[in-house]
């Protein structure tokens, strides 16, 4: 991976490759671009002569990220333990989409976000799936099977033999092995529309009849706003807790827009986003609802004032 002798000054192009490694690691964008900034502060701080003798920027601080992800994965679990509620990866927007719906939407300095290339490896189900692998096998999973490192390459990063990382990896892919594939986009979108219709019509037949009645709804409020702690079960119940939401919160505005790259729902009031839901569905019936209504984790969809 790159030849010998490459300009230490290539480092900082490897800035998107990173930070879409480390999202799809930690499920984070706050602490992906920590990560990162902590890869690029060991490189800068490595003598010149060093960085020459590196024959690859880029795989040295794909390296470097992978290690201080593997160690946060692991600090994670225990600080999810005493995460207040459900935890769920932080929602991505498509700030283009933004901006072709009239301006408005996410702005400010170029954000983390922007650089994240939105695909089915970020989709909110496929994250939720590599929350429950160990540490070890995420990062073995991800770096093989999303961005085809080799194991030998991985093995550095683990601390193992390259042997060892492909069961890991095997185990890792295990777990996804009966995902099945996701519904096209138009057909997602047109199931998100209808939910998004019968929300703002307090329709709850409706509602019920387009959740599956074994749906699950799971909110993420991070002990800084008002949502349920644990997830809602059942399609009936479900449809029943988001007419109340509605009728709560009076002024609440649902936009259509892609969440993670799929069709969601974002939900504003006075023009700040309050809520992003992502949807997963099968056979034209919701079957899961992740919605995140976590403040700090809400940052890349602000709004302008």
């Amino acid at each position: 991976m790159g030849t010998v002798g490459a300009g230490a000054d290539t480092a900082a192009g490897e800035r998107r490759q990173l930070i879409n490694v480390a999202y799809r690691l930690l499920g984070s964008v706050t602490e992906a671009e920590d990560a990162v900034q902590d890869a690029y502060t060991r490189w800068y701080g490595l003598p010149r002569s060093r960085q020459e003798e590196i024959s690859s920027p880029g795989a040295w601080l794909t390296t470097v990220t992978g290690r201080i992800c593997l160690d946060r994965l692991g600090s994670a679990r225990a600080r999810r333990e005493r995460y207040v509620g459900s935890w769920l990866p932080e929602p991505l927007p498509d700030r283009t989409e933004w901006d072709h719906a009239g301006g408005a939407g996410p702005t400010g300095p170029a954000d983390p976000a922007d650089q994240i290339v939105l695909d089915e490896s970020v989709a909110t189900a496929f994250l939720v799936v590599l929350e429950s692998m160990t540490p070890a096998e995420r990062v073995a999973f991800v770096l093989h099977d999303v961005f085809r490192y080799p194991f030998a390459e991985i093995a550095d990063v683990l601390g193992r033999t390259p042997a060892a990382c492909k069961q890991l990896a095997a185990s890792a892919r295990r777990r996804v092995s009966t995902a099945r594939a996701p519904v096209p986009a138009t057909g997602r979108a047109d199931v998100v529309r209808r939910v998004k219709e019968a929300w703002e019509a307090k329709d709850v037949a409706a509602l019920v009849g387009l959740l599956d009645p074994a749906a699950v709804m799971t909110a993420d409020g991070g002990g800084m706003v008002g949502t349920v702690l644990r997830p809602v079960e059942g399609g009936a119940r479900i449809a029943q807790y988001m007419v109340a939401i509605a009728d709560m919160a009076p002024g609440l505005k649902l936009l259509e827009r892609s969440v993670n790259g799929a069709p969601g729902l974002v939900a504003e009031r006075a023009g700040v986003v309050v809520t992003v839901a992502s949807f997963d569905v099968l056979d034209g019936h919701v079957t899961r609802i992740w919605a995140v209504r976590n403040p700090e984790k809400l940052r890349p969809w602000g709004r302008a004032g």
